[in-house]
């Protein structure tokens, strides 16, 4: 038996030997690269420009609130309603076109004294007001005349401008200007020459400085009335972008 088997067992050794020999002599494949000269996407640079545009606001909005007390709850919901349909009459008098007039943020909560174990003493009615399409050179009079009909908060002003349309082109465009200094100076880095552009995605939304309204409301049997000084300055109009550039 050891005859027949001390051939049989060379020839498996012998196999095993060249297959082993076969492997190591085989050239070991190099790894993936990361570029591939068929997709167009890893032969770009990409990179992101904001830029921003001043503009002097020529329209305002103005959030207004008026607050009534009253001993019970149905009395200061009475007081308050009719404290705000004077304030109504009165922007309209003053010529406030009625779709510039929004009543909102209605709210009614008791009022507390708490050195007496935290007892109601009577209730509050608050009632938001907002005026828009205000002309910059208006709002001053407006508003003191608002005071004297009898608004007691002033919760806040926002300035617009009905140039924002053509002031955010500009902005675009100065944008992707600014985006090729940039894409030059990483392909200059980076040893390549800089190609076409091949995309441009617009990054920045609206702007609540932008002016959507109605025609530029007036002032008339308040015209004569003081006015408070009003500084506006100026707005930055901003544009965002990405843009990629193809590189060679």
């Amino acid at each position: 038996m050891r005859k027949i088997n001390k051939p049989l067992a060379a020839i498996v050794i012998a196999a095993a030997t060249m297959g082993l020999t076969a492997c190591a002599t085989q050239p070991t494949a190099a790894p993936a690269a990361n570029v591939s000269t068929d997709n167009k996407l890893n032969h770009t640079i990409q990179v992101q420009s904001t830029e921003k545009v001043k503009v002097v606001p020529d329209m305002a909005e103005v959030s207004y609130s008026v607050s009534t007390q009253a001993e019970d709850a149905m009395g200061a919901q009475d007081k308050n309603t009719e404290d705000v349909n004077r304030v109504i009459d009165f922007l309209k008098k003053a010529g406030i076109d009625e779709k510039s007039i929004q009543t909102s943020n209605y709210g009614l909560n008791p009022i507390y004294d708490y050195t007496s174990g935290q007892k109601i003493t009577g209730y509050e009615m608050r009632t938001g007001i907002t005026v828009s399409d205000l002309p910059m050179d208006k709002l001053g009079t407006l508003v003191a005349s608002s005071i004297e009909a009898g608004i007691n908060n002033i919760d806040h002003i926002a300035y617009k401008s009905s140039k924002y349309e053509e002031s955010y082109q500009e902005a675009l465009k100065k944008a992707v200007t600014s985006s090729k200094a940039k894409a030059d100076a990483i392909a200059a880095a980076s040893g390549v020459s800089l190609g076409a552009i091949t995309k441009v995605e617009e990054l920045s939304s609206y702007s609540n400085i932008r002016y959507e309204g109605n025609e530029a409301a007036g002032l008339g049997a308040q015209a004569d009335a003081k006015s408070i000084a009003v500084e506006p300055g100026q707005l930055d109009v901003e544009a965002e972008v990405t843009v990629s550039y193809s590189i060679q």
